[in-house]
């Protein structure tokens, strides 16, 4: 799982300029308490991406190291490139951050970890790269796996899904309200000659979606491509699995802390936090018994957003929704979503 990361020719620099974490003031205030008065603190950064976040901690923080996880092998190798300045600081590992307590297993640190750090959706790697098809604004093959050695692409998806299954993947991880109309529509037009570009599939999106609704909102096919995404890389699923098993390898008084871009996720981590930190207790109760007092403490309330300044600073950060929790004392993850490995 641990991995010796390729060399790249591109320079430190050029790695971080390529890349502006978002809220990062915030998501260092959040973590902050997690690393105070700890000798030697360790974090996990979940989706390690080009390493901003990472690097911001181990800067902020001369006390903490860095375990960081990403399923993309390039995005492990920009990364460690960038962190190369803190040596033994920071360790790689190969795989999707669903795994995260089998990597703090790994290094004997299962329930131990001071505080693990998500940062969800595509990342700017991704996304700006042509050839890996996550952009709808560029003609590109449509890729978007997250790793690009395995699993299927968006292209071999749509080539082979039904038109009700497209129709439920764009509803469900999209939210697209044209789904059906997008979906018999991409069916069609795969009849005469394979999707395999972008812009193939932002004009059958174009196509399928009334004139009105494409005059509003932005490119209309914006939410077939998230939708796509996120069935290609099983996003949801990893995420519902990651999020318990994050909170179960973080010591007592360890923090969760997530950045989510969409609804979806952000529900599903909202959700979590909120039934960790609720108690079920009939009203007047004088005390709460011991064995019902919540195992997290929900630290954020409301998701913090980016205000109108660092939107103009970083576009991307419009949709973000900053989420974080403490643990306040052990907490098991459901059996049913523990996978084998």
């Amino acid at each position: 799982m641990t991995v010796k990361p390729e060399t790249t020719q591109i320079d430190s620099e050029t790695i971080a300029s390529l890349h502006a974490p978002v809220l990062i003031d915030e998501v260092l205030e959040l973590l902050s308490p997690a690393f105070a008065e700890v000798e030697k603190a360790v974090m996990i950064d979940c989706t390690l991406g080009m390493g901003g976040h990472t690097e911001a901690v181990l800067k902020a923080f001369p006390n903490v190291s860095v375990l960081g996880i990403d399923r993309d092998p390039n995005a492990i190798a920009l990364a460690s490139k960038r962190l190369e300045p803190f040596k033994e600081r920071f360790r790689a590992f190969h795989t999707t951050y669903d795994a995260v307590y089998e990597v703090a297993a790994e290094v004997g640190l299962a329930g131990k970890i001071d505080a693990v750090l998500m940062d969800l959706g595509v990342s700017s790697l991704q996304l700006d790269d042509d050839e890996r098809g996550f952009a709808y604004s560029r003609e590109t093959f449509l890729d978007m796996r997250m790793d690009p050695t395995q699993g299927i692409t968006a292209a071999e998806l749509i080539a082979t899904a039904s038109a009700e299954e497209i129709t439920r993947i764009l509803r469900t991880f999209g939210e697209e309200k044209f789904a059906a109309k997008i979906a018999k529509k991409i069916v069609t037009q795969r009849e005469n000659a394979p999707i395999e570009t972008s812009g193939q599939l932002t004009e059958i999106v174009k196509a399928a979606i009334p004139a009105p609704a494409r005059r509003q909102g932005g490119n209309p096919a914006k939410r077939t491509f998230q939708a796509l995404r996120v069935a290609v890389n099983q996003e949801l699923d990893i995420l519902a699995d990651a999020v318990p098993a994050a909170l179960e390898c973080l010591k007592i008084g360890g923090r969760l802390v997530v950045e989510s871009y969409q609804s979806l996720e952000d529900r599903i981590v909202k959700n979590v936090i909120k039934e960790g930190s609720e108690v079920d207790i009939p009203h007047g109760l004088p005390i709460i018994p011991k064995e019902l007092e919540p195992s997290l403490k929900n630290v954020t309330r409301k998701a913090i957003q980016a205000n109108e300044a660092q939107i103009l600073a970083n576009p991307r950060a419009a949709s973000v929704r900053l989420r974080a929790a403490e643990k306040l004392k052990n907490y098991t993850r459901p059996t049913q979503i523990r996978r084998k490995r």
